[in-house]
């Protein structure tokens, strides 16, 4: 089973290069599954009912999130409405939405998304290696076949989470900066690692957005806007094959598609 991750899709530009990149990835890699982290896709802040059916209807199956997923009004009720939105799981009780889902595969196991979130250098919440290791216990006596977007900050600590889920699931894919890390592998026991997926959006500024708000920003200490960057707009994120008996990863190849200027 080859899967797409694909990193943080940031506003307009990261939405149209999916819906217009995907279909090409699709069948060049002969793709069964598509996961995006979405928590950037509605005006480079947060995510929308309209953004996520827009990436749905493209063809990605499952969206994840991070810190931002609340900077819309509206996404609490589509977390709680559309079960294939996610939110990280280790945020308290009674918060709207999920934090993992599985999807079926007729005649085959399922493949199950877990969403979690950092604590290092991000806004804290219930610890993340005490809710994986749960929550990987649960979805094993359903799938073997499980991939996991950490949303954090620090690569130690994706490194970390990498390293105490290898062989408990397929793979462990960073997302949050917005910069895709060169450090692929698969670890000893079969769990597939990447630091950072990367940022599908404009990468003609900083992080998705347009350079000189930002570099005024850090010049003068002043707030700004910071506009969405619409130039060299990549597809960024990783593609992963996963043996369907076993779970367990059979390689891990980083994703960089140029969109073509119109």
């Amino acid at each position: 089973m080859k899967v797409l991750f694909i990193g943080d899709v940031v506003g307009q530009p990261g939405r149209k290069a999916v819906q217009q990149l995907l279909p090409g990835l699709r069948a060049r890699w002969e793709l069964e599954c598509v996961i995006a982290n979405g928590e950037n896709s509605a005006h480079g802040a947060g995510i929308t009912h309209s953004t996520a059916q827009e990436l749905l209807n493209s063809g990605v199956d499952v969206i994840t999130s991070g810190d931002h997923v609340w900077d819309q009004k509206e996404a609490a009720a589509l977390l709680a409405g559309e079960p294939r939105c996610l939110r990280p799981l280790n945020y308290p009780p009674g918060i709207p939405g999920n934090g993992s889902f599985i999807i079926a595969r007729p005649g085959r196991l399922p493949l199950a998304i877990l969403n979690l979130q950092g604590r290092t250098f991000i806004a804290a919440h219930e610890n993340p290696f005490l809710v994986a290791e749960a929550e990987v216990a649960r979805l094993r006596q359903l799938t073997p076949n499980i991939l996991v977007d950490f949303h954090a900050e620090a690569t130690s600590e994706k490194v970390a989470m990498g390293w105490m889920l290898d062989g408990q699931v397929s793979a462990v894919i960073g997302t949050h900066t917005h910069i895709q890390t060169a450090d692929e592998r698969i670890l000893p026991n079969g769990t597939a690692c990447l630091t950072d997926a990367g940022c599908t959006g404009g990468q003609g500024g900083v992080l998705g957005r347009e350079w000189a708000p930002v570099v005024h920003r850090y010049r003068t200490g002043l707030p700004q806007r910071f506009g969405i960057c619409e130039t060299d707009v990549q597809l960024q994120g990783c593609v992963i094959d996963i043996d369907d008996a076993t779970g367990k990863a059979r390689s891990i190849h980083r994703v960089i598609e140029k969109l073509s200027p119109n």
